[in-house]
C-alpha cells in the first residue's frame, strides 16, 4: 500500500512560480513511476508530468513542457512539481500518483494505482 499527500498549492498571479510537493509513504519499488495529474474546473483529469523513481527519465504534457519540472528526492520519499510562468489555464486541482510496477511511463489515469487527495492551484490574471 502506498499513501500520497500533496502540499504547496494556493493562489498566485500569472507569471509566478510555485512548487508542489508529494510525500510518499509505503512500498515503492524500483520500477515505480511517479506522476502529477491535474483536473481543471469542469474538465477531466489530465496528465502533467511523470518520472521514474530510480532514473532520470521524465515525460511532460505538451502544455507544460519547458515551464514545469518534475523531480524526486528518494532519500526523503518526496516528489516535486516546480511550476514556472504560470498561466490562468494552469488553474486546477493537482494530484500526485504512483504506478507501482511500470513497464513504461504511462500518461493515462488508468496506468496509476495510487492517488493523493489533491491540492488546489489557482492562477489569477
Amino acid at each position: 500500500q502506498v499513501q500520497l499527500v500533496e502540499s504547496g498549492g494556493g493562489l498566485v498571479q500569472a507569471g509566478d512560480s510555485m512548487r508542489l510537493s508529494c510525500a510518499v509513504s509505503g512500498r515503492t519499488g524500483s520500477n515505480s513511476v511517479m506522476a502529477w495529474f491535474r483536473q481543471p474546473p469542469g474538465k477531466e483529469r489530465e496528465f502533467v508530468a511523470a518520472t521514474r523513481w530510480t532514473t532520470s527519465t521524465t515525460t511532460y504534457a505538451d502544455s507544460v513542457k519547458g515551464r514545469f519540472a518534475i523531480s524526486r528526492d528518494n532519500a526523503r520519499n518526496m516528489v516535486y512539481l516546480q511550476m514556472t510562468s504560470l498561466k490562468p489555464e494552469d488553474t486546477a486541482v493537482y494530484y500526485c500518483a504512483v504506478d507501482g510496477f511500470a513497464l513504461r511511463i504511462g500518461v493515462q489515469i488508468s496506468d496509476y494505482d495510487y492517488w493523493g487527495q489533491g491540492t488546489q492551484v489557482t492562477v489569477g490574471l
